[in-house]
């Protein structure tokens, strides 16, 4: 068993190796597919998650939604960070290092 993750705007968040984000071309949606499981996101996951890419940090993945949405800064990364930290209890997103 893993150490639990506790998200924070330092952390570099990544899908781990088997999960993948990806847009489901027939229901014109995007999941995350994990072996034995799918799940469905929201518009607001998905903008978060396109940015997940293993090099920026949270803080970084909120700022640039903080400009792309003209929204606080703080407001976006808590809610950046709650989101992570649910994905990341569920095992979808590990931290990069």
């Amino acid at each position: 068993m893993t150490d639990i993750l506790k998200i924070n705007e330092s952390i570099v968040p990544k899908f781990p190796k088997h999960v993948r984000f990806r847009f489901n071309k027939p229901r014109k949606e995007w999941v995350i597919l994990a072996p034995e499981r799918l799940v469905k996101m929201d518009p607001i996951a998905v903008e978060i998650l396109q940015l997940v890419d293993g090099e920026k940090t949270v803080k970084i993945i909120a700022n640039e939604l903080s400009k792309k949405f003209n929204a606080p800064l703080e407001t976006i990364l808590d809610d950046v960070i709650e989101m992570l930290q649910d994905l990341s209890d569920k095992g979808f997103i590990e931290e990069n290092g």
